[in-house]
């Protein structure tokens, strides 16, 4: 008996498959500068200090040998935020299964979401006057402290009760997300949590923003899906007077930004766009992965990295949406402030 378990055990032990680690050589040693900004979107320098900045977050302590080390899982993050690759050819990539590529996504776009604290509206009076000065140089639009917008994430559709919550007003299922920008297209507000078929003027209300624009002595430019406010000023729907266009001209010029600051996100994280498809996860998890592209965004903007694939950004369709609503309480503040066009 004793013989013939014997037997058995060591015949179970042959037929089991060898383990085979797979080859995790890192990029930084193999590309150069411009390739490795190319793949990864940001320059080694850059990475490094993600990097370090994670680190603690994302390594965690394993009796298992050959662990996925830090460098590697930030970089199949990054390659995957800037490619909107599959899954498979980023683990492919990088020496790991799928599986693992995905716990790896997960894990790091929520530590650097808690890392990057660099999203933060201005309220001093030295902050507040230079972001209003950059906005003044565009088009002699005063006292903007922001340019708000909204726009639609494609997410992989869904089916249940919450299916018709996300499908937004292009037929896609997506989250809406809402962000303000200063004149160098960086966000300094952002709301990344509501589904797609929520309208921008529900989450606008819904925010932070109405209480700290009535603390603030400054404008958001919004478009005419926007309430007007006393701290939200819109365009005229049909100007009627040379002042009215001329007022509408500068406005258009000004809140052009947070459209290209929208452009450039996306052309800088393909994931994002539905170039590179859909986010394939959950609607939590796609809210991270939104949330990190921004962050990142405006570690790029504070590192002068420049957008791979040329100065021209994604170019994001309007449908030109008139609010109806019933909050117009900046007419006065408006009619003032044209007078001055």
């Amino acid at each position: 008996m004793a013989a013939a378990f014997v037997v058995l055990f060591h015949s179970e032990r042959a037929m089991r498959r060898e383990r085979v680690f797979r080859d995790r050589s890192n990029p930084l040693d193999k590309f150069n500068d411009d390739e490795i900004v190319a793949r990864y979107r940001f320059p080694r320098p850059c990475i490094l200090e993600l990097i370090d900045l994670v680190q603690e977050s994302i390594q965690h302590p394993t009796t298992r040998s050959y662990a996925i080390p830090s460098h590697i899982q930030v970089l199949t993050t990054l390659r995957f935020l800037a490619k909107g690759e599959y899954l498979s050819e980023v683990g492919d990539l990088h020496g790991i299964s799928i599986s693992s590529a995905s716990r790896i996504v997960t894990s790091v776009t929520s530590a650097l979401c808690e890392s990057l604290d660099n999203v933060k509206f201005p309220e001093s009076n030295e902050e507040l006057s230079k972001v209003k000065e950059d906005f003044y140089q565009i088009a002699g639009f005063p006292n903007v402290v922001g340019a708000i917008d909204g726009t639609l994430i494609p997410i992989q559709g869904m089916t249940g009760d919450e299916e018709p919550n996300f499908i937004c007003r292009k037929g896609f299922p997506a989250i809406n997300v809402q962000g303000v920008v200063d004149a160098n297209l960086r966000f300094s507000n952002i709301v990344v949590k509501w589904p797609g078929a929520t309208h921008d003027s529900f989450i606008l209300q819904n925010s932070s923003l109405p209480n700290l624009l009535r603390r603030v002595n400054g404008w958001l430019l919004g478009d005419s899906g926007y309430p007007l406010r006393k701290w939200l000023l819109t365009p005229f729907v049909n100007p009627r007077t040379p002042q009215e266009q001329r007022y509408n001209n500068a406005h258009c010029t000004t809140r052009n930004t947070v459209e290209r600051a929208f452009g450039v996100l996306k052309s800088r994280f393909r994931c994002i766009h539905k170039t590179g498809g859909s986010l394939q996860f959950a609607p939590v998890k796609c809210i991270k992965i939104i949330e990190c592209c921004m962050r990142l965004h405006n570690r790029a903007i504070d590192a002068n990295i420049p957008v791979i694939g040329g100065n021209d950004p994604i170019q994001l369709y309007h449908d030109n949406a008139v609010y109806q609503g019933l909050d117009n309480d900046g007419i006065a503040v408006r009619q003032r402030l044209v007078q001055r066009f």
